[in-house]
């Protein structure tokens, strides 16, 4: 090996680089601070809610993509948990469900929301750039793209937190998305990033890693600035 290719991080490293990279997650853009600061109008949170629920059903798509580009039977026998979690399974509806009745807590028609009517442009080339990548790239990248989940819990706990105070007219049934991720997003993380650790070894790979991880935080933050110019931010 030639003296200049640096030495690949070892696993506690090449985590620590991985989730060194929340410091450009979307809990910092300006929208989402205003969102969890008690700033927002009701239009402002009717609109964040309505668009990201393109997310919301675009991610069963991101994660089937993965799972047909994916020959380890074993990743995809956990993996298409995920599916199971947002298209709902049994008695369980799902986080999509889930979605619609924070939609509705929040005053919105179910039927609107399904239709996408308020969907923004810029949200909508935002996520289906992130389905396009799932289905392009080799499956290890799909899989390290999905680990802006190291990062979810925190935002999560904001929004239980300090949404209840600052928006008393939200129904609080309407906040069970953001309880049920809490827990789910840890156990999606757990393989999410063994599977990560477990491909990228070498330096260059690992360096890879970190771009397409700073891709996925890019898509959410793009998925922000469009929100926050078509809606305005409250300083």
């Amino acid at each position: 090996m030639s003296s200049d290719v640096a030495a690949p991080w070892n696993p506690t490293e090449f985590e620590q680089q991985l989730r060194e990279q929340g410091r450009a997650y979307h809990i910092y853009h300006p929208f989402n601070v205003m969102l969890n600061s008690g700033q927002a109008t009701r239009e402002q949170i009717q609109g964040w809610v309505a668009n990201r629920f393109y997310y919301q059903i675009s991610i069963p798509r991101k994660d089937a993509a993965i799972i047909a580009n994916c020959p380890d039977r074993d990743v995809r026998r956990r993996w298409v948990e995920r599916i199971l979690d947002h298209d709902g399974h049994g008695d369980d509806p799902g986080g999509i469900e889930a979605w619609l009745r924070l939609a509705e807590a929040v005053g919105l028609e179910r039927a609107e929301v399904e239709g996408l009517t308020r969907l923004i442009p810029g949200v909508r080339f935002a996520v289906d750039a992130y389905v396009n990548f799932a289905r392009q790239a080799p499956w290890q990248e799909a899989v390290c793209s999905s680990l802006t989940e190291l990062f979810a819990p925190a935002i999560h706990r904001q929004r239980l937190s300090s949404w209840p105070e600052h928006y008393p007219w939200i129904e609080q049934d309407g906040l069970q998305y953001f309880r049920s991720r809490v827990s789910l997003a840890q156990r999606d993380v757990n393989h999410g990033l063994a599977v990560t650790l477990a491909y990228f070894k070498t330096r260059e790979q690992q360096q890879r890693a970190l771009q397409v991880l700073k891709f996925k935080l890019d898509i959410l933050w793009a998925m922000n600035d469009a929100m926050a110019q078509h809606y305005g931010v409250q300083s």
